[in-house]
C-alpha cells in the first residue's frame, strides 16, 4: 500500500488498498487521533453515503460515560435505527 506523491489538502490523502482491500491510514492522522498498532477503527457509511473511519475509543475512554443523560438502551436503539436505515437503502440500490 502507498500513498500519491504530492502534499494532501484538505480533502485527505489518497491512498492505495492492497489485494486484500486494506488501506493504510496515514501516520498524520493516526497520531492526531491517537490510533495505534492493535486499537480499533469502526468503518461506516454516512447518511451522505460517504465511507467514515473513526477511532473507536478503549474501554477506559469510557470512564465516567454513564454520566449522560441518555440511557445505554436508549443508544442502541438509535444506533439499530440507524442500521436498519442503511440496511433499507443498500436493498434499494
Amino acid at each position: 500500500m502507498s500513498t500519491t506523491n504530492g502534499p494532501a489538502d484538505d480533502e485527505g490523502k489518497i491512498v492505495s488498498l492492497s489485494r486484500k482491500g486494506q488501506a493504510t491510514i496515514p501516520k498524520k492522522l493516526r497520531e492526531k487521533h491517537g490510533i495505534e498498532p492493535g486499537s480499533k477503527v469502526r468503518i461506516r457509511e454516512n447518511d451522505a453515503g460517504e465511507i467514515v473511519i473513526e477511532p473507536v475509543p478503549t474501554l477506559r475512554a469510557f470512564r465516567g460515560a454513564a454520566t449522560t443523560d441518555a440511557s445505554g438502551t436508549d443508544i442502541l436503539a438509535e444506533e439499530r435505527a440507524r442500521d436498519a436505515d442503511r440496511g433499507r437503502r443498500l436493498e434499494r440500490d
